[in-house]
């Protein structure tokens, strides 16, 4: 009886210590496991100088999908023949980069060596992957646990027998093999049911996180090829040398003060439109076109004394024109000399000049008149609106021709080339014109005229200007798109280490142009650097 009773409760033990190691092994229990990811689908990679390939076994086909080994770029129009453990077979293209071959061979095995022959243009390659099927491995494993489950099962029927045996010697024996036989269906269950949700949540698993990019727990990002596309990764493969060193200097746009003015008023009045009416904003003027009128105010005073001026010359202009009528009569007889009827026209002549200019004074507009041609960039015109004496009405600019006043707070002697850069990360090249003698604010304005085409950018833009200068620096040129700000604040790039497979690194940076960085420190020459798509991949989680 104590024998039994002995072995009942290691049968007890035994089915309960069995139970919660064979649900670790069954796909609890990582830690020991090298990082890969999630993705169930089963896939294969392989790489050589030209060429990456990427080969995903999904729904009885194989899709692959062919890059650039330096630039991430899909390679189209290649021919790639496979060799399958069924025979050859030729890929056919569907997408950009993306070739397909029927997989009726893809049953029942664990692994599929494949040759795949890749040639595109005067390049042909031979490449060689296994494609593992991870699902079929990842299934096995509650398979296997079912021995401890049958090892113990064993155990508990001769627990039950012997009791059985020696029930009439010993009748407690009975009672203890049942509790055995009872303790062990209890354990099995529940080994039965943990090994069900587990299944369930293996099907979840590959239903929700199939070909999903993710950070693996070695610190890589997992971006699989379809995904890539959609985020256009490209990548570039660096190479250390020498480069200019750089200073950045804050700057803003300006423009060509040969290509630009200001139209203002020089009397205080009103303003009217001309006939077309006023230039709007954006609008094209030519030198010399009337903009707009300013219509002098004449106060009360100033009409009575007009008045009264234009009451003395009618009066003056009557006698002098009834005197050159009686010259000219007296003049026919040579009664008076004819110098004393000109003398008496030239007279009348300027009474009337007067007459008029009081007539212009009293009525006539002054025009504002455009100094160059250009693009109205500014103004400030409304019907009536009253106009002090300099006040800028309308402001004209060049948009083809402008300028970049930037401050440096030393000396900048032989400079190089330069360039600009706005907030929205447009740049532009730049060509030095002159720096000021005179401090500006306890900094010397330097001018830089935009070299090439002008848009997007506007005068006075707020840039960063890069100016180069005579000294060298050793390092890793790279675009500013290839380098991000992580959470910590470091900046980041990331390296291409495998297909589908990307590594942050840490980097150490200065400024080189308007579209480059200096990289000095965090990267070996020749690795592949994501240059395009960088910040949707530190998007990952």
């Amino acid at each position: 009886m104590r024998v039994s009773f002995a072995l009942s409760l290691l049968l007890i033990g035994f089915v309960a210590v069995s139970t919660p190691a064979a649900n670790a092994h069954e796909g609890h229990d990582h830690n020991t496991s090298a990082p890969v990811s999630q993705s169930l689908t089963p896939r294969g990679e392989a790489e050589s100088d030209a060429f990456q390939l990427v080969a995903v076994l999904r729904d009885g086909a194989l899709t692959l999908y062919l890059d650039r080994f330096a630039t991430n770029e899909p390679v189209n129009g290649a021919t790639v023949e496979v060799e399958t453990p069924s025979g050859p077979q030729a890929a056919e293209a569907v997408g950009e980069g993306i070739y397909r071959i029927a997989a009726p061979w893809a049953k029942g095995a664990d692994h599929y060596d494949l040759i795949f022959t890749v040639t595109a243009g005067d390049k042909v390659d031979v490449l060689t992957l296994t494609i593992l099927d991870t699902p079929r491995e990842a299934n096995a494993a509650p398979a296997r646990s079912l021995w401890w489950v049958i090892l113990a099962a064993l155990i508990a029927a001769t627990v039950f027998l012997s009791g059985v045996m020696f029930a009439r010697h010993f009748p407690r024996a009975l009672r203890i093999g049942g509790a055995s036989v009872l303790a062990f269906m209890l354990a099995a269950f529940a080994t039965d049911s943990a090994r069900a949700h587990e299944g369930h949540d293996d099907n979840k698993r590959m239903q929700t996180s199939r070909d999903a990019s993710q950070r693996l727990p070695d610190g890589t990002i997992f971006v699989p090829k379809p995904v890539q596309r959609l985020l256009t990764i490209r990548t570039l493969v660096v190479k250390e040398g020498r480069h200019a060193k750089s200073l950045e200097l804050p700057g803003r746009i300006i423009p060509d003060p040969n290509a630009s003015g200001y139209v203002q008023s020089t009397l205080a009045g009103r303003l009217l439109p001309p006939p077309a009416g006023f230039p709007v904003l954006g609008s094209r003027v030519e030198k010399g076109q009337v903009l707009a009128y300013v219509s002098p105010p004449v106060q009360t005073i100033d009409i009575s004394d007009m008045r009264q001026k234009e009451g003395e010359l009618l009066q003056q202009i009557s006698i002098l024109e009834r005197r050159v009528a009686r010259y000219e009569k007296l003049a026919e007889t040579n009664t008076i000399s004819r110098t004393q009827l000109d003398e008496a026209r030239l007279e009348l002549q300027g009474l009337r000049d007067r007459k008029i200019a009081l007539d212009k004074t009293r009525a006539e507009p002054e025009a504002l008149i455009a100094p160059v041609s250009g693009v109205i960039a500014e103004t400030n015109t409304i019907a009536g609106q009253l106009a002090q004496p300099n006040t800028v009405v309308f402001q004209i600019v060049d948009p083809s021709r402008l300028w970049v006043e930037a401050l440096s707070f030393e000396a900048l002697p032989d400079l190089k080339a330069a360039s600009a850069r706005n907030h929205n990360g447009h740049s532009v090249s730049l060509e030095f014109r002159g720096s000021g003698a005179a401090l500006r604010n306890q900094a010397i304005p330097i001018h830089f005229a935009i070299d090439g085409e002008t848009n997007g950018v506007w005068a006075g833009q707020f840039v960063s200007v890069f100016v180069k200068l005579p000294d060298e620096r050793k390092g890793i040129a790279l675009p500013r798109t290839a380098v991000v700000r992580a959470a910590n604040g470091l900046h980041v790039v990331f390296e291409q280490v495998s297909a589908e497979r990307f590594q942050p690194r840490e980097v150490k940076i200065e400024a080189l142009d308007a579209e480059n960085v200096l990289v000095t420190a965090g990267i070996e020459n020749g690795k592949r650097i994501v240059v395009q798509g960088t910040e949707l991949i530190e998007q990952v989680r």
